[in-house]
């Protein structure tokens, strides 16, 4: 039996970077989670304990640091793509980049100064970018997570298969509640206007997941996708990950009361997950955009 390396990857995960640009007594906030990964011609670290090829991953986080000082924060897409490039074309031993951000959103609060701030909710924009350095192949796929939507009416679960063990009962009017993980490929890494691509890509689920009256949260989840591909021609494949949180009728007989779909116990687990992938089938394949 042969005993082989396999594939590997290293980096510096969770770099918290926070930015202000400070215009006059405006000042603007950008607060970022950043995860590099690098790979390329490792084996012998892991093999023999050998260093010469290691990039250590303080210097990738100070990195991180220096470029939010040396370059600013503009789009995080643009932020990971000047990551992941730099890596690739400063160090002979690492063949690949991938660079991941989540930015957390502030707003600014509107009886303050121009310097205070507030988080905005729960909603998590992300991107990830891989990188084969110059003249190499790149993929960019933006997206957003921990984005909880909830249509009181106009969804119905029927027609399921029944066998011995079911005891859930059809409806035609339910609550339909969903956090949307969405990551979006773009079809021409590096060209597209991301924050307003984004912004509208973000429109698009939104409006899709109001206006779809539901059978399923499948027929939901395509009708978002699909939304996205079909106003976003920058975009060519959209996954989303939609857990069904589930909302169910309270029983209050007991109590004498009667429950026309008003009062729901909402249920944390287990709960069903729903995962798909809606794409443009002539979208050029890039298997490594989402890991």
């Amino acid at each position: 039996m042969a005993i082989v390396l396999g594939p590997n990857r290293y980096g510096k995960a969770e770099t918290r970077v926070v930015h202000v640009t400070r215009d006059g007594d405006v000042h603007h906030l950008r607060d970022l989670n950043v995860g590099i990964s690098l790979s390329g011609d490792m084996d012998e670290v892991h093999l023999t304990g050998d260093n010469a090829a290691v990039l250590p991953t303080d210097s990738q986080k100070n990195t991180v640091f220096a470029f939010a000082r040396e370059h600013g924060i503009g789009e995080i897409e643009e932020f990971a793509l000047l990551l992941a490039r730099h890596f690739t074309a400063a160090q002979p031993t690492i063949r690949h980049a991938r660079v991941e951000i989540e930015e957390y959103s502030w707003s600014r609060i509107p009886s303050g100064s121009g310097h205070s701030f507030v988080r905005s909710g729960t909603e998590v924009r992300t991107a990830l970018v891989h990188s084969d350095g110059p003249g190499g192949a790149e993929s960019v796929v933006s997206g957003l997570k921990d984005l909880v939507v909830l249509n009181s009416t106009g969804s119905e679960f029927h027609g399921f298969i029944r066998d011995e063990y079911t005891t859930l009962q059809p409806t035609d009017d339910r609550v339909l509640a969903t956090e949307v993980t969405a990551r979006w490929r773009h079809r021409d890494p590096g060209r597209s206007e991301y924050g307003g691509s984004f912004a509208a890509a973000r429109r698009c689920l939104l409006e899709a997941f109001a206006g779809t009256h539901s059978l399923s949260l499948q027929q939901t989840l395509y009708a978002m996708g699909r939304r996205v591909l079909e106003e976003r021609p920058e975009i060519c494949e959209v996954r989303l990950t939609m857990p069904n949180k589930h909302h169910f009728l309270v029983d209050l007989e007991p109590f004498g009361l009667d429950n026309d779909n008003e009062v729901y116990f909402a249920a944390d687990r287990p709960y069903g997950l729903i995962e798909g992938t809606v794409l443009d089938d002539a979208a050029p394949a890039v298997p490594a955009a989402w890991t």
